[in-house]
C-alpha cells in the first residue's frame, strides 16, 4: 500500500474528521439526536484513517495523489 496523501491533505483529512466526530456524538445545536447524527459519527472515522495511514483507496483507483514525490533528475 503506497502513501498517496501529502502532509496538507493529511492535515485536513484529520480536522475535517474531528468535526465529523464533534457533530456525531456531542450536543450541538447542528444536528438533533438521532440515526442522522450517528451516522454522521462513525463517518467522521474515514477521513481520519485515511489521514493517519496516509493512503486513500478512491485516489489509488483514480490515480491521484497529493504526496509530493521527489524528482529523479541526477543533473
Amino acid at each position: 500500500m503506497k502513501q498517496n496523501v501529502g502532509t496538507a491533505d493529511m492535515i485536513a483529512r484529520i480536522i475535517i474528521g474531528a468535526a465529523l466526530l464533534y457533530l456525531g456524538f456531542a450536543e450541538n445545536p447542528i444536528l438533533s439526536d438521532g440515526l442522522p447524527k450517528t451516522i454522521v459519527g462513525f463517518f467522521a472515522f474515514v477521513p481520519i484513517l485515511t489521514g493517519l495511514v496516509r493512503f486513500c483507496p478512491l485516489y489509488a483507483l483514480i490515480g491521484v495523489t497529493t504526496k509530493g514525490e521527489p524528482s529523479c533528475s541526477g543533473e
